[in-house]
């Protein structure tokens, strides 16, 4: 059996997400005893760091928050790639956020992320981006959230939260209190990272092909 360390792994774009979406929902997790983990590092090589691997591993669920910016950077690409073998190997859930994004640009690479692996092809092999690609495919086709359909966003965090814990099997809190979001975002500022089972209160995403 895994030997779990953390409960959720967030994959995002620090550049899009970090100060605003990003910021809110770790604020909302930790606020309910939830261990989540977040990548400090600001400056990264092209592989994943060991470390960063075997938090990954680690944990029982990964949300990963699909933004405009997600695709352009080879380190969430390859956070996400590793996120979908595990999840293959029924070793971890993921649950997908797309964040101001259609999700069938997700799915079939166009607008943002079309252009993001305009710049890929040029600098890595056809190997390494050919995964990239099926793991972004893979992604949109789990059931996830449309940030499109629940606003604002403090809406949003809430029904992430809800299926979070009731995949956790936590009970579900609403007394986040000023202070702990407070003490929280603070926390998480100094922070820059980038086929869930839904029981309730999510919305499927249906992505064109």
């Amino acid at each position: 059996m895994p030997v779990f360390k953390h409960d959720v792994f967030l994959s995002f774009r620090g550049e899009d997400t970090r100060k605003t979406f990003t910021s809110h929902l770790y604020a909302a997790l930790v606020s309910n005893h939830i261990n989540t983990y977040i990548d400090d590092e600001i400056e990264r090589g092209e592989e994943i760091a060991p470390a960063l691997l075997q938090a990954i591993e680690a944990s029982k669920l990964s949300v990963v928050i699909l933004s405009q910016g997600y695709a352009s950077s080879r380190w969430c690409l390859n956070e996400l790639a590793h996120i979908l073998e595990l999840k293959e190997r029924h070793q971890l859930s993921v649950l997908p956020i797309f964040y101001g994004v259609d999700p069938s640009h997700v799915r079939n690479q166009r607008e943002s992320y079309a252009a993001a692996f305009v710049q890929h092809e040029k600098h890595f092999k056809q190997d390494k981006v050919l995964k990239w690609r099926e793991a972004l495919t893979k992604a949109s086709d789990l059931a996830g959230f449309d940030s499109r359909k629940t606003s604002p966003d403090s809406k949003l965090v809430e029904e992430v939260l809800k299926v979070i814990q009731k995949k956790l099997n936590r009970k579900y809190s609403r007394d986040l209190t000023p202070q702990d979001v407070g003490t929280s975002a603070a926390q998480f500022a100094h922070t820059n990272a980038c086929e869930f089972s839904l029981f309730c209160n999510c919305i499927i995403v249906s992505v064109d092909s």
